[in-house]
């Protein structure tokens, strides 16, 4: 009798544990493309962008590994319960590291354009979101490999901390940034648009149009002039 917890065809158990090498593979490629990126952001160091942008083509073909190693699992050996499980899941994640690797690309080459400017003090901002975010990417890898129902369980509340990190701002920060921003400058000085600009009210009040007197009559009038 097979031991528990293995599988009774050694020939897939093999193959699943080649499935399984892989995806951790490629989660520590990924990991460590993400800290080159924001590395090479917050400490302004285009080498370190480079690398993160050199590891993305590495991610991508083990990505198509997985898929090819786990469509060949389902084809030859026909799983079923929690074997099927492991391997559907194992290709849906790589297609999720795949995507956490290219936004690590974006960042990488977004940091050498900002690198190449005068220091943003603001980017300081993005350390403890990035931290909580790398943390949480981290005890992700753990639960899916250790099979941990507990702690996969606490990521979408950590998840949800996450977002409103990312949305929180001092109050010196707001009052900052509201003292120098500019009005930008009307796209449309006359016509329907310019007439709509002027009567529609903002977004957050649901963008609808005022009352004809809400305007004065020399402004609409000025906005219809063709």
């Amino acid at each position: 009798m097979a031991p528990l917890g293995r599988h009774i065809s050694t020939n897939f158990e093999a193959a699943l544990q080649s499935l399984r090498n892989n995806v951790l593979m490629m989660s520590s490629l990924t990991e460590r493309l993400l800290n080159y990126a924001m590395e090479g952001l917050l400490r302004r160091d285009n080498d370190l962008c480079n690398l993160a942008i050199a590891d993305d083509e590495e991610v991508d073909s083990l990505e198509k590994e997985i898929d090819r190693e786990g469509i060949d699992l389902l084809i030859r050996f026909h799983p079923v319960a929690s074997d099927m499980r492991e391997v559907i899941a194992a290709m849906k994640l790589s297609a999720n590291l795949e995507r956490i690797a290219d936004q690590s690309v974006a960042i990488a080459r977004r940091a050498k354009k900002l690198n190449a400017e005068a220091v943003v003090p603001e980017i300081s901002l993005l350390e403890p979101v990035f931290q909580l975010a790398l943390a949480i990417f981290r005890d992700s890898m753990h639960a899916f490999v250790d099979r941990d129902i507990e702690l996969a369980l606490k990521m979408k509340p950590r998840d949800r901390e996450l977002d409103q990190l990312n949305l929180e701002i001092s109050e010196s920060e707001m009052q900052k940034r509201l003292a120098g921003w500019k009005a930008p400058a009307p796209r449309f000085t006359n016509g329907v648009m310019a007439k709509y600009a002027l009567l529609v009210s903002s977004a957050s009040t649901g963008a609808v149009t005022a009352l004809p007197n809400v305007v004065s009559p020399g402004a609409l009038s000025g906005a219809m002039t063709q």
